[in-house]
């Protein structure tokens, strides 16, 4: 299960690099601030869990994470630069590591004995916190506060339902792989059936 979580970390730190390199690719800046972008997006939810926690930061611990986030976003740089990259292109890539990085940040918590809601907000905030950085950076809205998104809607459902099935004896590798594909299912059909929770409605001029 150690190795299990460590890869599918690796894995969320390349896809969330890439999802910073497509945001910066629509700002047009140079190889260094995509980098920049890439691995902030990367390395910051788990950066931020990590402190909550009172733990030694991962990447601080084990530089591979930082040098794939690097490696990741040069790359992808290169690879896109002369590309007309569709919007669209983001969205799967984003959610893939939405739901890698809660699972990510649940376990993790969990094995720090943090209790049950506060290991699902850890996991909420491991999985959106890098996007939102990448969007603040990227001067956009955070794609969490976006209506529609069910962005953190999913993450925190995803983070509940890998304790539930944690608590009800499931096996921690069947539970994670679930759950991963919970959030990813749910954040896929909100983009396509645009799936929504209540907001405030938009204000009119002069009301």
């Amino acid at each position: 299960m150690v190795d299990f979580i460590y890869w599918v970390g690796m894995a969320a730190v390349a896809v969330n690099a890439l999802t910073g390199v497509l945001e910066a690719e629509r700002k047009e800046v140079d190889v260094l601030g995509a980098t920049f972008v890439a691995v902030a997006t990367a390395l910051g939810g788990g950066t931020v869990r990590d402190l909550l926690l009172d733990r030694n930061v991962f990447w601080v611990v084990d530089q591979t994470y930082l040098i794939t986030a690097v490696a990741v976003g040069i790359g992808s740089f290169f690879l896109i630069r002369h590309r007309r990259v569709s919007p669209r292109w983001f969205l799967f890539p984003d959610a893939i590591g939405l739901a890698l990085f809660t699972v990510i940040g649940t376990q993790a918590a969990l094995q720090w004995h943090t209790p049950w809601l506060a290991a699902s907000l850890m996991g909420v905030i491991t999985g959106v916190f890098g996007g939102v950085v990448r969007d603040v950076l990227c001067n956009e809205v955070p794609l969490v506060m976006r209506a529609g998104a069910l962005y953190a809607t999913a993450a925190w459902l995803g983070a509940l339902l890998l304790i539930g099935l944690q608590q009800a004896g499931m096996p921690d590798l069947w539970a994670s792989g679930i759950t991963m594909f919970a959030i990813l299912g749910l954040r896929m059909a909100a983009i396509h059936f645009h799936l929504t929770l209540p907001s405030f409605p938009a204000k009119r001029d002069g009301s």
